[in-house]
Protein backbone atom coordinates (compact mmCIF):
# COMPACT_ATOMS: atom_id res chain seq x y z
CA UNK A 1 0.00 0.00 0.00
CA UNK A 2 3.06 2.55 1.39
CA UNK A 3 4.50 1.98 -2.60
CA UNK A 4 1.03 2.71 -4.65
CA UNK A 5 0.03 5.31 -2.04
CA UNK A 6 4.07 7.25 -2.93
CA UNK A 7 4.04 5.93 -7.07
CA UNK A 8 0.09 8.00 -7.09
CA UNK A 9 2.06 11.15 -6.79
CA UNK A 10 5.21 10.76 -8.39
CA UNK A 11 6.40 12.22 -11.95
CA UNK A 12 6.86 10.50 -14.51
CA UNK A 13 10.63 9.79 -14.77
CA UNK A 14 10.67 10.23 -18.74
CA UNK A 15 9.56 13.83 -17.75
CA UNK A 16 12.34 14.63 -15.34
CA UNK A 17 15.00 12.66 -17.54
CA UNK A 18 14.15 15.44 -20.15
CA UNK A 19 13.85 18.67 -17.65
CA UNK A 20 17.24 20.64 -18.60
CA UNK A 21 18.55 21.36 -15.36
CA UNK A 22 19.59 17.46 -14.97
CA UNK A 23 20.93 16.88 -17.97
CA UNK A 24 24.23 17.51 -16.28
CA UNK A 25 24.06 14.33 -15.02
CA UNK A 26 24.05 12.75 -18.45
CA UNK A 27 24.23 8.78 -18.29
CA UNK A 28 24.32 8.59 -14.25
CA UNK A 29 19.97 8.82 -14.95
CA UNK A 30 20.19 5.96 -16.72
CA UNK A 31 20.80 3.57 -13.93
CA UNK A 32 18.05 1.55 -13.34
CA UNK A 33 18.08 1.71 -9.09
CA UNK A 34 17.09 5.35 -9.09
CA UNK A 35 13.93 4.54 -10.92
CA UNK A 36 13.08 1.88 -8.80
CA UNK A 37 10.64 2.42 -5.85
CA UNK A 38 10.94 -0.04 -2.81
CA UNK A 39 11.38 0.44 1.14
CA UNK A 40 15.59 1.28 1.00
CA UNK A 41 15.02 3.75 -1.91
CA UNK A 42 12.31 5.28 -0.51
CA UNK A 43 13.16 5.89 2.92
CA UNK A 44 16.87 7.50 1.31
CA UNK A 45 15.01 9.15 -1.07
CA UNK A 46 13.12 10.76 1.86
CA UNK A 47 15.75 11.56 4.00
CA UNK A 48 17.85 13.47 0.36
CA UNK A 49 14.71 15.47 -0.11
CA UNK A 50 13.77 16.39 3.28
CA UNK A 51 16.91 17.46 4.11
CA UNK A 52 17.45 19.78 1.00
CA UNK A 53 13.67 20.96 1.08
CA UNK A 54 14.95 22.64 4.23
CA UNK A 55 18.15 24.44 3.13
CA UNK A 56 17.61 28.07 1.81
CA UNK A 57 19.81 27.55 -1.82
CA UNK A 58 18.32 28.06 -5.31
CA UNK A 59 18.67 24.76 -7.55
CA UNK A 60 17.43 22.83 -4.66
CA UNK A 61 15.93 20.11 -7.13
CA UNK A 62 19.15 19.62 -8.85
CA UNK A 63 21.01 19.25 -5.17
CA UNK A 64 18.67 16.40 -4.62
CA UNK A 65 19.05 14.70 -7.47
CA UNK A 66 23.12 15.64 -7.39
CA UNK A 67 23.18 13.88 -3.64
CA UNK A 68 20.40 10.62 -4.62
CA UNK A 69 22.57 9.51 -7.98
CA UNK A 70 25.55 8.49 -5.58
CA UNK A 71 23.23 7.25 -2.77
CA UNK A 72 21.47 5.25 -5.24
CA UNK A 73 18.12 6.17 -4.08
CA UNK A 74 14.65 6.90 -5.66
CA UNK A 75 15.09 10.36 -7.61
CA UNK A 76 11.79 11.09 -8.63
CA UNK A 77 10.96 10.94 -4.97
CA UNK A 78 14.40 13.14 -3.35
CA UNK A 79 13.22 15.43 -6.05
CA UNK A 80 9.55 15.93 -5.39
CA UNK A 81 9.67 16.08 -1.86
CA UNK A 82 12.53 18.97 -2.04
CA UNK A 83 8.69 21.18 -2.84
CA UNK A 84 7.71 20.59 0.22
CA UNK A 85 9.22 24.39 0.60
CA UNK A 86 7.18 26.08 -2.06
CA UNK A 87 6.37 29.58 -2.36
CA UNK A 88 3.29 29.43 0.22
CA UNK A 89 5.56 27.02 2.57
CA UNK A 90 8.72 29.17 2.36
CA UNK A 91 7.81 31.87 4.75
CA UNK A 92 6.56 29.96 7.99
CA UNK A 93 8.87 27.27 7.19
CA UNK A 94 11.89 29.68 7.39
CA UNK A 95 10.92 31.69 9.76
CA UNK A 96 10.63 28.40 12.19
CA UNK A 97 14.07 28.06 10.90
CA UNK A 98 14.98 31.24 12.09
CA UNK A 99 13.55 30.82 15.66
CA UNK A 100 15.53 27.57 15.92
CA UNK A 101 18.92 28.85 15.02
CA UNK A 102 17.93 31.90 17.26
CA UNK A 103 17.22 28.93 20.14
CA UNK A 104 20.37 26.75 18.77
CA UNK A 105 22.51 29.94 19.36
CA UNK A 106 21.15 31.70 22.56
CA UNK A 107 20.77 35.17 20.82
CA UNK A 108 17.92 37.27 20.69
CA UNK A 109 15.28 37.66 18.19
CA UNK A 110 16.29 40.44 15.86
CA UNK A 111 13.31 42.51 14.54
CA UNK A 112 13.11 42.74 10.70
CA UNK A 113 10.74 43.94 8.30
CA UNK A 114 10.70 42.44 4.67
CA UNK A 115 12.20 44.58 1.59
CA UNK A 116 12.83 42.90 -1.80
CA UNK A 117 16.17 44.83 -2.32
CA UNK A 118 19.97 44.17 -2.54
CA UNK A 119 20.52 46.60 0.36
CA UNK A 120 17.99 44.75 2.71
CA UNK A 121 19.29 41.33 1.77
CA UNK A 122 23.08 42.54 2.86
CA UNK A 123 22.11 43.73 5.86
CA UNK A 124 20.22 41.01 7.03
CA UNK A 125 22.92 38.53 6.46
CA UNK A 126 24.93 39.75 9.39
CA UNK A 127 22.06 40.35 11.56
CA UNK A 128 19.60 37.39 10.77
CA UNK A 129 21.65 35.69 8.63
CA UNK A 130 23.58 33.33 11.01
CA UNK A 131 20.84 32.27 13.08
CA UNK A 132 18.61 31.28 10.27
CA UNK A 133 21.68 29.44 8.37
CA UNK A 134 22.27 27.24 11.81
CA UNK A 135 18.43 26.97 12.23
CA UNK A 136 17.61 25.59 8.49
CA UNK A 137 21.02 23.01 8.86
CA UNK A 138 19.42 22.07 12.66
CA UNK A 139 16.18 21.56 10.76
CA UNK A 140 16.76 20.25 7.42
CA UNK A 141 18.89 16.71 9.85
CA UNK A 142 15.90 16.62 11.75
CA UNK A 143 13.45 16.68 9.12
CA UNK A 144 16.19 14.07 6.90
CA UNK A 145 15.92 11.83 10.00
CA UNK A 146 12.38 11.84 10.78
CA UNK A 147 11.90 11.02 7.13
CA UNK A 148 13.83 8.31 7.07
CA UNK A 149 12.60 6.42 9.54
CA UNK A 150 9.06 7.23 9.38
CA UNK A 151 8.65 6.30 5.92
CA UNK A 152 10.54 3.02 7.06
CA UNK A 153 7.90 2.48 9.46
CA UNK A 154 5.24 3.46 7.34
CA UNK A 155 6.41 0.77 4.67
CA UNK A 156 7.14 -2.04 7.32
CA UNK A 157 3.48 -1.55 8.83
CA UNK A 158 2.17 -1.69 5.57
CA UNK A 159 3.82 -4.86 4.79
CA UNK A 160 2.65 -6.08 7.75
CA UNK A 161 -0.86 -5.31 7.03
CA UNK A 162 -1.15 -7.04 4.04
CA UNK A 163 0.44 -9.99 5.41
CA UNK A 164 -1.96 -10.17 7.99
CA UNK A 165 -4.65 -9.43 5.37
CA UNK A 166 -3.62 -12.26 3.01
CA UNK A 167 -2.97 -14.53 6.30
CA UNK A 168 -6.96 -14.34 7.14
CA UNK A 169 -7.60 -14.57 3.57
CA UNK A 170 -6.62 -18.25 4.26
Amino acid sequence: MAKKTIQRFLPDHNKIKEQKSLKIFGNLLHDANLWHLNRRSARGAFSVGLFFAFIPVPFQMVLAAALAIPFRVNLPLSIALVWITNPLTMPPIFYCSYLVGVFALGQELQPFHFEPTWAWLSQSISTIGPAFMVGSLICACIAAIIGFFGIDYLWRRSVNKAWEARNQAN
